[in-house]
Parts: structure tokens; sequence; C-alpha cells
């Protein structure tokens, strides 16, 4: 028996009390429209899988960061997900050739993953991931970026508050080559680039040399890494500052002219720097980050046209990304996005609170409650037993409610007053009529 331990909950996990909660259906709700409006289909997989698909992607070492764990009696191993793009991958390739193309699908799944916690990482979070698959080009890759935007702005967020740093793996690779690094070495190169932010310059510029670079080559490559710019300037002057050839920027020119086209200038910078460590991105690539600085990045993703095919599928083209809920709550926190009131102010306000100062008000109340709620009503009530009506109306104050019903002895049988908790007004009504008047109460004062 527990006697009288005290639980804590897991570390790096969240408890969602209702206010808590209401910020976290705020957020989603930005995603779920976000990903309608742009022509994306919800789905959804288990929340485990074969801990083999995890591996696959990321090699043996990524069993050391998973919860996994094998069924008592079976031989089979499997991992809560860490990541939803290898589920994505297994079901994309399970469809086989009878998938539409384009796909445009998206989900907001629980992701777990056993690490140290720190602030904007947690063993547990929630993730907005959406891809586009069978289509290449940068309209494709556009469409994905615009979408993460999309969200960011319906949340209150501009482009003072977040960028979206763009860069191309091809581009960013000739690049490489024409400074020097050798074909054998592009990996490593890579790797280093990830870790750019990480890593202090003279670390930084001690690795560059290891690639076998020379004391100009490293300076280059370190000029390279922490190369940025506006979309308004071209890549031409992006490559004259690094000094190379304008034909290594062929693959992010054309998306530079593509997001300037789609009116996302503001939104976005150029970052020869993001590469996204993960190998299995194979073109665009982009991390989007709050301008200070201050946090983890917001979302990341790019394109990953190889990733279905070694899941078994057939060789389909796919971008997409993944935006999690822990760092973005903290920008929005910052921002104040999200109110002073710890998300009370996100809870939904019912349309109407019902109080009684009577018996035969309290006998009434529930078939007036069921039948409020049937016509599509958020209706609450009182459960104090006072019969002071300032104290049971401080409830509905409290819950912001729009309007009260005060079921009382001194009006007709079958009749209540209806009381507008925002203008003060009340009438008398009958029972009859007022599951009408009070939605035309609550419309008109822009009632959800």
């Amino acid at each position: 028996m527990a006697g009288n331990r005290t639980f804590q909950g897991p570390k790096g996990t969240r408890d969602f009390y209702p206010s808590r909660m209401a910020i976290r259906r705020h957020i989603e709700q930005a995603w779920h429209s976000a990903s309608v409006d742009s022509g994306f289909e919800e789905i959804e997989g288990p929340m485990f899988e074969h801990l083999d698909l995890y591996t696959v992607k990321s090699g043996p070492e990524i069993v050391s960061q998973l919860f996994s764990f094998r069924r008592e009696g079976g031989d089979d191993d499997y991992a809560m997900r860490p990541e939803f793009t290898p589920t994505l991958a297994r079901m994309a390739a399970a469809k086989g050739k009878s998938l539409p193309i384009p796909t445009k699908w998206y989900a907001i799944p629980a992701h777990f993953r056993a690490e140290r916690p720190q602030r904007g990482r947690l063993r547990e979070h929630n993730q907005w991931n959406v891809d586009l698959i069978g289509t290449t080009g940068p309209a494709a890759d556009i469409e994905v970026m615009s979408t993460a935007l999309l969200a960011l702005e319906r949340l209150g967020l501009t482009s003072e508050d977040v960028k979206l740093r763009v860069s191309h793996r091809e581009t960013v690779a000739r690049v490489l080559s024409a400074l020097g690094v050798p074909e054998d070495r592009l990996v490593d190169a890579f790797q280093l680039l990830d870790r750019r932010d990480k890593t202090d310059e003279e670390t930084f510029r001690a690795k560059a040399a290891e690639l076998g670079l020379d004391s100009e080559g490293v300076a280059r490559f370190d000029a390279a890494a922490r190369t940025t710019a506006s979309l308004s300037e071209p890549v031409s002057a992006i490559a004259d500052r690094i000094g190379i050839p304008v034909e290594a920027f062929e693959s992010l020119a054309l998306l530079r002219e593509g997001l300037v086209d789609a009116g996302l200038s503001e939104w976005c910078v150029i970052d020869i720097g993001i590469v996204r460590g993960l190998a299995y991105y194979t073109g665009m690539v982009f991390e989007v980050f709050d301008t200070r600085g201050a946090e983890r990045a917001v979302a990341g993703g790019g394109r990953y046209d190889r990733l279905i095919e070694l899941f078994g599928g057939p060789s389909l083209p796919a971008c997409g990304f993944g935006m999690g809920d822990v760092v973005l709550e903290l920008v929005l926190a910052e921002k104040g996005l999200l109110g002073a009131d710890d998300g009370a102010s996100f809870l939904p306000r019912p349309d109407v609170f019902a109080v009684s100062t009577c018996e035969e008000g309290d006998a009434a109340m529930q078939s007036l409650l069921v039948a409020l709620r049937r016509g599509g009503l958020h209706a609450r009530r009182s459960y104090k037993t006072t019969r002071n009506v300032g104290k049971l109306l401080a409830d509905a104050g409290r819950c912001g409610a729009h309007s009260a019903i005060i079921l009382d002895q001194g009006i007709g049988e079958r009749q209540v007053i209806l009381k507008d908790l925002e203008g003060g007004e009340q009438e008398v009504l009958d029972v009859d009529g007022l599951v009408d008047r009070i939605r035309t109460l609550v419309s008109g004062r822009g009632g959800e």
C-alpha cells in the first residue's frame, strides 16, 4: 500500500491542469487550422513501434535515447516513438503505388525521449508534423515552410519575433567543395556545421582544420558557416562575400526566388550554416528560431527524397517539418501571447450559467441544463447551497460566463430571469424561447 507516500510526475513530463490544457489546445488549434487550410489531412500512428524502425534510420546509437521495452514472454523489441517521421515513412511505404500523388499529411502526436530533461527539451512532448509526399521542386518546399509560418502567425507571432533560417544541402555541399573540403570529408563537415552554434570559435576552427583545410581555408570555412543574408540580397552577392562561384548557389537561388514570390521575405533569412544534422535530408533544410536567440529551434525540417524507399516503399520525394510545443510555448509566453493569467483566458467561456434561489428552482435545474445543452449551448451551474444571488453570480463571473439564468420563486411557472453579465440588463423569459434568446445575446456580444 502507498500509505502517506507523496507521488510526483516522472521527471521531464508535464501535468496539464485546465488552464495549461487550454494553452495546449490553443496551440494545437493553430496547428490544425494551418494544416487544414493548407490542404493537409490528419493521420495518426501507434505510440510505440518496433525498435528496428528507429535503428534503420538513425543507427543503433539511437537506442540509448529511447524508452524501449520487450513484452514479457515475447521476442520483439519495441520503443516509444521519439519522432513521427519513421512512422510516416512506414505508413507511406505500406500504401506503395496506391499512395495518391501528392500526399499531404499532418499529425500532432506525443513523442518520448529518454534523455536528460533541460529547458526546451523534455522526455515527453507534443509535436506538429507536416509532410508533403510525391512532389519535387521549390514549390513543394515553400508550401511546407509557409504552413509552418501560417500557424506561428495565427498564434500572434510576427516576423520581428521569429525567423525561418533556410538553406539547401546541395548548395552547402558545393560551397564546401569549393572551399577545399575533400569529398570523403563532406559528412564530417556537415556535422561540424550542425554544431556551429554550440561550439566556440576556437574549437570550431580547430575542427575545421582537421578536415584537411589550410589556415586560409579554415578562415573561409568559418566565414561561410556564419554567413546569413536577407532575401532581398541576391545570391550572387552572397557568393561574392564567400568567394565562391555563383553557380554553386543554383538550388538556393530557386528557393530564394520562390520565397520572395510567396511574400515571405520578411519571415525568412538565408543561413549557409543550417544543414540539419540528420543524414536523410537531401535538399532544402530550415529551422525556425526566436529572434532573441534565447531558445532552441521552434521548428525544423527539410527535404528527404530517399527516406520512404529506405523503409521498403517506392522511390518518392518528400519534404516536411516538426514543431514541438515546449519551445513554442516558451516563446509565446515571453512575447506575452499567453496572457498574464497562466492560460485562464483560453478556457472556454460558458454561454450561460444557471443559479437557483429556491427549492422549486433546484428541482427544475437539471432538466433545464439538459435542454440548454441539447440546444447547443455551453451551460454550467452553481453547486453552492447559498440562496445569496450575489455569491451565486460570482461563480458565473469567475468562469467568464456571458449570461446567467436565475431560477427564482418570485416569477411565473416555466419562467426564468435571464441576465446579461456583460451589459448588466436582465429580463424575464419563458423557458421555451430561452435557447434562441441566449444564442442571440451571446452572438451579439461576440461570444464563442
